[in-house]
């Protein structure tokens, strides 16, 4: 990246494959002669234009060669661990267009790969391997539903393929992070947090949400080197602020601050490949009122009980569940509700206030993969922990967000209102006072260790710190 970015090793990603090819080795199903084939990302052009999507690397791709070209392949040898990296043959003209072309030679070294062939050789190579297995990786992703597409070449079908046990193989590798990967995503938090205080020190009544977006763009950029965001930034404000998901096509990030709005910026950059995810809920003004700080406080307290709990050992569900009774008893003690806290977790009210779990792995993707594999805790079927993106129990290396939040949404207030098993638990007045308020969410990155966690976000958090922040203001 740039001179003064971080700079990551191909060290990272030969790792990556050896532990890989350790996982496999310790599988009775996968014998010896066996071969991993992965496809890379590949350009995708603006509709029927000749104009392509910014191209991102394929994540598992990344994960085990960190290569920048599309059109790839790549191969390891389970047995000796040897990694065959395939780039495509171009045409001399691209060279005119696109800048020099490598040589073998320079992606070898590049890489620091074992070999490296063109694409178009990948049926002589493996008709020279003779390999006994092939593993092509098809699975499920249990965030979007959506199955990774297996590699595939002309004449595979003459060699036996198993295109289901890769799967869960790599994405359990991917759930715990290397040192290697942990320093990248230590670095790409530094950035994106610095990135927030900006944007936090630049907003204020009368300004734009998108100008916030383009604050946190341009310093995680030119800063940072960080080129690509992890997701589409959410800079919601006012009531902006409770649509979980703000800031897609449709809703632009494009409302005018006010004065009085509480703001909830979710943004995080992203660096060769790993993610940041980061949100700062802040008043617009930089003061906030009473009714600001008892939601936000509410928030703070519910994500603070996790990070004093969360370790390995400890059961992600049960973290959702501490979060979800904290921040219930202080909107309780604030007056909003009333009745047992224990009686309104059974009900599911928790779910009217924070529709979402309490947060999902990260790494290669900003929704990380190894949520639901086969072997781990299903999906939790009671509606206030069905949203869960994960159910395990916590290990050192995994890496997390921690994202309670409390939102004011048209809908799911009338619902509860509508409930009698909810509304008992409703003081309707004071719930009604909220309902133009929007919503706050506070989320860190934080790194699983057998004692403890640490969170890599270094943002303000506390009223106090926001408050100081946005007094120094740009």
């Amino acid at each position: 990246m740039g001179a003064k970015t971080h700079p990551v090793p191909m060290a990272l990603f030969r790792k990556n494959r050896q532990n890989l090819c350790t996982a496999l080795k310790a599988n009775s199903a996968v014998e010896k002669g066996s071969f991993v084939l992965l496809e890379g990302g590949k350009d995708v052009s603006f509709n029927d234009t000749d104009v392509n999507y910014l191209f991102r690397q394929e994540s598992y791709f990344q994960y085990l060669f960190g290569v920048k070209e599309p059109d790839c392949f790549g191969a390891l040898n389970v047995d000796s661990g040897e990694s065959i990296l395939f780039v495509p043959r171009l045409p001399e003209e691209y060279a005119t267009w696109m800048g020099r072309l490598f040589t073998l030679e320079e992606f070898k070294s590049m890489y620091e790969v074992d070999r490296v062939l063109y694409v178009d050789e990948l049926p002589a190579f493996f008709e020279k391997a003779a390999p006994k297995l092939i593993l092509t990786l098809s699975g499920v992703n249990s965030d979007s539903g959506l199955r990774s597409k297996p590699a595939s070449f002309d004449g595979i079908e003459k060699y036996v393929v198993n295109c289901d046990l890769l799967h869960p193989i790599l994405a359990e590798c991917r759930v715990i992070k290397t040192p290697e990967e942990i320093e990248v995503l230590h670095y790409v938090a530094m950035v994106s947090s610095d990135a927030h205080i900006k944007v936090m020190q630049f907003m204020r009544p009368g300004r734009t949400e998108y100008e916030g977006e383009a604050v946190f763009l341009h310093h995680a950029y030119a800063v940072g080197g960080c080129r690509h965001t992890s997701y589409t930034c959410i800079c919601g404000s006012g009531t902006n602020s409770a649509i979980l998901h703000y800031g897609h096509a449709a809703a632009p990030n494009d409302k005018a601050v006010r004065d009085g709005d509480m703001c909830l910026f979710d943004m995080g950059a992203n660096y060769c490949g790993y993610a940041a995810d980061i949100t700062c809920s802040f008043p617009a003004n930089g003061k906030f009122t009473e009714d600001q700080k008892f939601i936000y406080n509410a928030v703070l307290d519910a994500r603070n009980a996790v990070l004093k709990e969360a370790r390995e050992g400890v059961s992600w569900v049960d973290m959702h569940r501490l979060s979800c009774r904290v921040m219930l008893q202080r909107l309780k003690e604030g007056g909003m509700l009333q009745g047992d806290v224990d009686e309104m977790l059974a009900a599911g009210l928790a779910g009217t206030f924070q529709p979402h779990g309490l947060g999902h792995l990260i790494g290669l993707d900003v929704h990380d993969v190894g949520g639901y594999l086969p072997g781990q805790p299903e999906r939790p079927t009671e509606p206030w922990l069905s949203k869960l993106r994960f159910a395990r129990d916590l290990k050192a290396g995994m890496y997390v967000t921690v994202e309670p939040g409390c939102y004011f949404i048209d809908i799911l207030m009338d619902k509860a209102l509508a409930d009698p098993n909810l509304n008992k638990f409703i003081v309707k007045d004071v719930f009604e006072r909220f309902r133009t308020f929007g919503g706050v969410r506070i989320e860190d990155d934080v790194l699983i260790t057998k004692t403890g966690n640490v969170n890599f976000a270094s943002v303000p958090r506390t009223v106090e710190e926001i408050e100081k922040c946005m007094a120094e203001r740009t």
